[in-house]
């Protein structure tokens, strides 16, 4: 069975238009997004131009701000400052990869949290880890990983129950496999992480009947490694060999022994893109 994302993802923007109007109306301007990305790379800075144009077509004002191997820590905090502090800004973006001498600069402590739309500063990610119920999750001020928050939509639009499941997280990301994994306790499943360094990945899959793959690495996850009757959310995005997309998982081989499979493309990424649109709107109800 493969979990598509792209009717959730649908039903998700139905909304937005009306709402992002209803924003623009009350505040007497249109929505500001602000977006940072790594222009030496190419794929990720393609993908954050499809994001913002998005957004540009919800009535979104938006400027993007292209990184590069020359630019210095001290500059890019200081503009994640001023837009921070900038009453005029809404929403900020701020797309991964980031150049290696910018990664680690600590600009989670500067990014302001009613404007991180993609939940990564550490008053959000703090927030999130103190939570301990979907309940007290679903009551956050801020903003939560939209990858992350993707998933856990997808597997209850297509009613994969959560409570008492072993799970498996493969990817240790502050953005995707670790928020992933506490939310997935959040719903009361009990969540063991593994990684592209786990000794036997195999043998720590061994009763999942959960795995969700985000390592980033094509044909890591082999049928044999499953169960059969498992899910398996597949959130990776990598190229073939050929050139095509594809996740981490072995997607024929996995559906032919009966799992549950999201697919790539078409399954986590729309419902993430329709998450992040639904947080630069929700960014603005909150201010008024």
């Amino acid at each position: 069975m493969l979990l598509e994302g792209k009717t959730l993802a649908a039903t998700i923007r139905q909304s937005l238009p009306e709402r992002a109007e209803t924003v623009r109306r009350k505040l007497g301007r249109a929505l500001k997004l602000y977006a940072y990305g790594n222009a030496d790379d190419y794929s990720a800075y393609v993908y954050l131009h499809k994001e913002v144009q998005a957004a540009q077509k919800l009535g979104v004002d938006t400027k993007v701000f292209p990184l590069s191997a020359d630019m210095g820590a001290a500059a890019f905090l200081e503009m994640l400052a001023n837009a921070s502090k900038d009453p005029a800004v809404d929403a900020i973006l701020i797309a991964r990869p980031l150049p290696p001498q910018l990664a680690a600069c600590g600009y989670e402590r500067v990014l302001a949290p009613e404007k991180d739309i993609d939940g990564m500063s550490c008053a959000n990610m703090g927030n999130l880890f103190l939570c301990k119920t979907w309940q007290e999750v679903e009551q956050l001020p801020g903003f939560v990983p939209c990858t992350a928050r993707a998933v856990v939509r997808l597997l209850q639009y297509h009613h994969i129950p959560l409570e008492g499941v072993e799970a498996a997280v493969i990817g240790r990301s502050p953005t995707v496999g670790r928020p992933l994994a506490h939310l997935l306790t959040c719903q009361n499943a009990t969540v063991k992480i593994c990684h592209t360094k786990t000794q036997d990945l195999k043998q720590s899959l061994a009763g999942a009947q959960l795995i969700c793959c985000a390592a980033g690495k094509a044909g890591l996850l082999r049928a044999d490694m499953v169960c059969g009757g498992s899910t398996v959310i597949d959130i990776a995005t990598n190229l073939s060999p050929d050139g095509a997309l594809c996740g981490d998982a072995d997607s024929a081989a996995l559906l032919a022994k009966g799992c549950k499979v999201s697919p790539v493309p078409g399954g986590v990424g729309p419902v993430t893109l329709a998450c992040l649109l639904e947080n630069i709107i929700l960014s603005g109800e909150r201010k008024i």
